[in-house]
């Protein structure tokens, strides 16, 4: 489950994210990967920070740890529970890009001279996000077994 989030992962932020039509008559599909080179050559640093931390790092990092806790065998009960209450609580902060992506669409979806649709990537990106919640669930009630 977690090879395929991470496969989804991939997938989702380098392929087209959201498709932006301005004015009826121009169209341009975005993905992750390009939102982030615009953002850098813009030099708008703060955004590319929040877009590159919260979208890219985090998730990819959570999926790892949830990764390492599977595969790496000679982890303690004491050291997987931590592990995995560090996994957890980088779960939280990961979300807050599904804000910002909330935030954008609220944005371009209340101007008239421009629409918003959803490509391919957003959607693999969210069966990444669910298939990685489903995993941290069910890592967390393994770990909560442990002690038992």
């Amino acid at each position: 489950m977690l090879l395929t989030a991470l496969g989804c992962f991939f997938a989702g932020i380098f392929l087209p994210f959201t498709a932006v039509t301005k004015l009826w008559l121009f169209s341009d599909q975005v993905s992750v990967c390009q939102g982030l080179v615009i953002f850098w050559k813009a030099r708008e640093i703060f955004l590319f920070l929040i877009l590159f931390v919260f979208t890219v790092c985090f998730p990819f990092v959570k999926m790892n740890a949830l990764l390492a806790l599977w595969l790496y065998p000679r982890l303690t009960a004491d050291r997987a529970k931590a592990f995995y209450k560090f996994v957890s609580h980088l779960g939280k902060w990961s979300m807050l890009d599904v804000f910002v992506v909330a935030i954008l669409v609220l944005t371009l979806r209340s101007s008239t001279l421009a629409s918003i649709r959803v490509g391919n990537g957003f959607f693999l990106f969210f069966i990444s996000v669910m298939l990685t919640q489903f995993s941290s669930t069910w890592t967390g009630h393994i770990a909560g077994q442990l002690e038992k």
